[in-house]
């Protein structure tokens, strides 16, 4: 069995005034530890996050994966929403990550991520962790959360409004194909529940995401037979939290939830 993975994180968005701290360090927490059990890792970040190179860098995976191995897809970054298209959405929206050239018009999309994860070969698990931000209004937006007693740094939300990049957007998106209502083709652990914000925080001097942060420390305390439901259920220990209100989240199969963790 392999095991493939890509961590992705972005702290630059050129041209959106909404940088954040957490991210780069995040990707590179993940693949320290993906690498220490065995994963073969590639990483993106910032400048090389484009939307291309992302989706580039999954379908890759995708292709090399054969039958029985593991494909891990970690995302730190801005999540947003525009409207769905395809009618495939109870809510009206498609949940989108932000690459580095958002400012171009360039997202990914629930859609095209599902898309690239129906490309794999039969018996090929696929895990996706994002630390992001899947959907939200701009009137549930605020720019960073107040200030903290005693001169601590603030946690920012990874919520990028559709204002921020809908300008550069419009122009160049395409009109959503019609297609069938599909699965989930891939275990998802999440930062939030939709309409929540995943935030990018300060631990000490050192910015992460809450959730991230929460994920790696459960983790390395799971026993070897650790599903991904009983780490779920540790990060949840974690999380929601007075300092960060967000509820983690895992979306799978009961099936896929019964994987051991990264194994």
């Amino acid at each position: 069995m392999r095991k493939l993975a890509v961590c992705i994180g972005i702290n630059d968005y050129p041209g959106t005034d909404s940088d954040l701290a957490g991210c780069v360090n995040d990707a590179k927490d993940w693949e320290a530890v993906l690498a220490a059990r065995g994963f073969q890792v590639g990483t993106l970040m910032d400048r090389r996050a484009k939307k291309k190179e992302i989706s580039a860098a999954i379908a890759r995976l995708l292709a090399e994966a054969a039958s029985g191995d593991l494909v891990v897809v970690q995302y730190s970054g801005h999540g947003s929403f525009i409207p769905d298209e395809d009618g495939d959405e109870a809510d009206g929206v498609d949940e989108v990550l932000c690459p580095w050239d958002i400012d171009k018009g360039n997202l990914l999309s629930d859609d095209e991520l599902d898309a690239l994860f129906e490309r794999r070969a039969a018996g090929v698990r696929v895990v996706m962790i994002a630390d992001s931000c899947h959907s939200g209004t701009v009137s549930r937006l605020g720019p960073e959360r107040p200030p903290v007693p005693g001169g601590a740094r603030a946690p920012k939300a990874r919520f990028m409004p559709p204002v921020a990049f809908m300008t550069a957007f419009a122009p160049l998106r395409p009109r959503a194909a019609r297609r069938r209502p599909a699965g989930p083709n891939a275990l998802l652990l999440a930062g939030c529940q939709d309409g929540e914000f995943s935030y990018d925080a300060w631990f000490g001097n050192r910015a992460n995401g809450a959730f991230t942060r929460a994920a790696l420390d459960t983790l390395a305390a799971l026993p070897e037979s650790g599903t991904y439901r009983d780490w779920y259920k540790a990060i949840r220990t974690r999380l929601p939290s007075r300092e960060h209100p967000q509820t983690p989240n895992l979306l799978g199969t009961a099936a896929q939830k019964a994987w051991r963790v990264l194994g």
